[in-house]
């Protein structure tokens, strides 16, 4: 077999046209297969993390001599300064190397996983745990950019499918592992086991995989091909966007202020009230540095936090609107579905953790199939199907009732979980790739950013409407109808707007070439 370039005019955008030809199938070598098994590992324990102390919030009440709500903040404070950080994680990431900024966050997630393990009062283990949410934010934007660039062009879509199958695994694990840990011995054990696994995907990362940035050489260039035309390629680096001197402080002062203050907001106002003075100046007050950081992003062009090649990106605008629609649905199926089971079906809080494993189940088996299905379907179908599946799940969830029994509640779950992993992996890889490939940590965390801001925005309608329902069934309907409407309304912006190939021109472009086979 021989394989020959074919070499065609170029676009001013880098699309290479006139080609007709095919590329064969590349397979992934043993240093690829360790390299993606410590991404795996990663993604496994954040979102392990995020779920595993949801049971052991009562213990953690009763042994540190604490009230609930100062013991939520044990999670909350770590979403909370997650949601509000990946962006600029995803920026760090991609200016400053993806392998860097892994090690650096798995650092930092390790070293306060034992402070956490260890911290006798609750105001230091939730000090710490916000601290955990730093070497996160640091974390995932760069385990999402290493890991399409670890793929070649055909498997593009195999990454989405491994980050949100390897996390729905780990969120099905969390509470069972945690529940476990907490009855048999101690709820520290839930830090203290973060440590071993973390340590190992930070030394197989540091010998397996090769660094990966903006302005990187994408590999597989001819001989001699410019350096500038590299950095051209690679997203404006060689216009001197690298460095830790060239990062945009002022965007990531207003984005965090804002994200904060709408984000703590949200939170509290179930609690204090919509009405509160508080509330209502920490959500105006949030938006207005929203706003003041678009405008400020706008004239700073492509030396932004965001570029503004990235806010015009319809496609990915697109990715993002529609996420913000969808994760309502997710985040009140995970607080309400376990409730129903605590009060009306009188299940205990571990019976309950495993009353989800229908959907979380279905979520990560579906998730690691989606990146099969995205290649042979294209974005648009992808995601709209995935939509689709979203809108039925949540609907048939919203016909339980006073009398209803757990098997009721299965098939919902079943097609809920096949409409998450399906979705988020299908979103996920259509947005990363509607951007150039040197900006995909970005990508993802803007994206994931989204996804906590619109679980937030979700669950904050959806416990009014709960609350203002005489019974909590009653209550769960009526919310779950609404999540329907909104994932209708995200179906259709998805079937509108979510178009294009399965990789964008610019990853084609990064690609070494297109290639013909011959026999």
């Amino acid at each position: 077999m021989v394989i020959s370039r074919v070499s065609g005019p170029s676009s001013p955008r880098g699309d290479t046209l006139g080609v007709a030809a095919t590329r064969a199938p590349e397979r992934l070598s043993r240093g690829t297969w360790l390299a993606l098994f410590a991404m795996g590992l990663g993604v496994f324990v954040i979102a392990n993390d995020f779920t595993a102390l949801s049971v052991a919030i009562p213990k953690i009440e009763q042994e540190l001599h604490t009230s609930l709500s100062h013991a939520q903040w044990v999670i909350n404070g770590y979403a909370l300064v997650f949601g509000v950080l990946i962006v600029t994680g995803g920026r760090l990431a991609d200016l400053l190397g993806r392998k860097r900024m892994f090690l650096v966050g798995a650092t930092i997630f390790g070293f306060f996983s034992l402070l956490c393990g260890l911290m006798p009062t609750v105001g230091p283990l939730i000090a710490c745990r916000a601290l955990m949410g730093v070497g996160v934010a640091l974390m995932w934007p760069a385990v999402l950019g290493l890991t399409y660039a670890l793929l070649p062009e055909d498997k593009k879509g195999l990454a989405g499918g491994l980050i949100l199958g390897v996390a729905g695994l780990g969120n099905t694990v969390g509470p069972l592992l945690g529940g476990w840990l907490t009855d048999a011995a101690s709820w520290r054990l839930v830090f203290f086991l973060n440590l071993p696994v973390t340590a190992f995907a930070m030394l197989v990362t540091q010998r397996e995989v090769k660094e990966s940035r903006a302005g990187a050489d994408p590999g597989g260039r001819p001989p001699g091909t410019p350096r500038s035309a590299l950095r051209a390629e690679a997203g404006g680096a060689g216009r001197g966007e690298h460095g830790i001197g060239n990062l945009d402080y002022t965007g990531i002062a207003l984005l965090s202020a804002g994200a904060v203050a709408v984000l703590l907001g949200l939170d509290q106002a179930s609690s204090a009230g919509w009405g509160s003075p508080v509330i209502l100046a920490l959500l105006c007050g949030g938006v207005a540095a929203l706003a003041v950081f678009l405008v400020a992003e706008r004239r700073l062009g492509e030396r932004a936090l965001v570029p503004s090649a990235v806010l015009r990106n319809r496609v990915f605008a697109a990715c993002c609107a529609v996420v913000l629609l969808m994760s309502a649905i997710f985040f009140a199926a995970l607080l309400y579905l376990p409730q129903y089971m605590e009060v009306v079906l009188h299940y205990s809080a571990i019976r309950s953790g495993a009353g989800l494993l229908p959907m979380m189940g279905v979520f990560a088996v579906t998730s690691f199939v989606a990146g099969g299905l995205y290649g042979r379907l294209g974005p648009r179908v992808a995601v709209s199907a995935g939509a689709a599946l979203l809108a039925i799940g949540i609907f048939l969830l919203s016909f339980l009732g006073g009398s209803a029994s757990y098997w009721a509640l299965v098939p919902g779950m079943c097609v809920l979980g096949a409409g998450v992993g399906l979705f988020y992996s299908s979103v996920t890889t259509a947005a990363v790739t509607a951007l150039d490939p040197a900006r995909s940590s970005l990508a993802g965390g803007i994206v994931y950013m989204c996804q906590i801001a619109g679980g937030a925005i979700g669950l904050g309608l959806n416990t009014a409407i709960v609350l203002s329902a005489a019974t909590l069934s009653e209550g769960i309907r009526l919310a779950f109808r609404v999540d329907a409407i909104l994932a209708v309304a995200g179906f259709a912006v998805c079937a509108t707007f979510v178009h294009g190939a399965r990789s964008s021109a610019a990853h084609r472009a990064a690609v070494p070439g297109h290639h013909r086979v011959r026999a």
